[in-house]
């Protein structure tokens, strides 16, 4: 009974949200505003969940993916669920932002020795993470994409094909791909 009960709040929530995002559309400034107030109340849990090690991060985030929303909202297509919409954005934003962080990182050398005595053993899978940024970054979007999302983040197959716009086979594909074309890469360097 309590997951029929979320699967109607849900859905309540999922038609709230879409008829004010639809009456916004059509001109409503006032279902506009509580749409994205609304959304924006949603989103900041979702990505609060999500980045528990950088609380700093979330407003930034929330206000990008607000943005991302209102500019896209003409790619939309009301047949579809408005929530699986935007959180698809909201996932792009959180994958943006953690890739950018990696890449600062990258950048970032200790200013003396004393801190590779000083480090914990968490260095050893900062240097992994760092490994696996580096060589997923010479990958095409579309080898490097579906292995960030399905075998780093753990979405579905078909999650991952709503976000990046491909297709499930090709999905599949830049997956097996992307891994073979990494196991070479490794190979090659050893």
């Amino acid at each position: 009974m309590p997951q029929r009960d979320s699967n109607q709040a849900q859905s309540d929530i999922e038609e709230r949200l879409k008829s004010l995002f639809s009456r916004g559309l059509a001109g409503d400034d006032r279902a506009y505003h509580a749409f994205l107030s609304e959304l924006g109340k949603r989103l900041r849990a979702y990505l609060r969940n999500r980045l528990r090690g950088l609380p700093d991060e979330v407003e930034d985030l929330v206000q990008e993916a607000l943005i991302a929303v209102h500019n896209q909202r003409h790619t939309y297509d009301m047949a579809l669920p408005l929530t699986a919409w935007v959180y698809a954005i909201a996932k792009f934003k959180l994958v943006d932002l953690l890739r950018r962080r990696s890449r600062q990182e990258l950048l970032t050398d200790p200013l003396d020795d004393a801190q590779d005595i000083l480090c914990n053993s968490d260095s050893e899978a900062m240097q992994a993470r760092r490994d696996v940024a580096k060589l997923l970054d010479l990958l095409p979007d579309r080898q490097r994409l579906p292995i960030v999302y399905v075998k780093l983040e753990g979405w579905s197959v078909a999650e991952t094909a709503g976000m990046t716009g491909m297709s499930e086979a090709a999905v599949k594909v830049g997956v097996h791909r992307g891994l073979k074309a990494l196991a070479a890469r490794i190979r090659n360097q050893s």
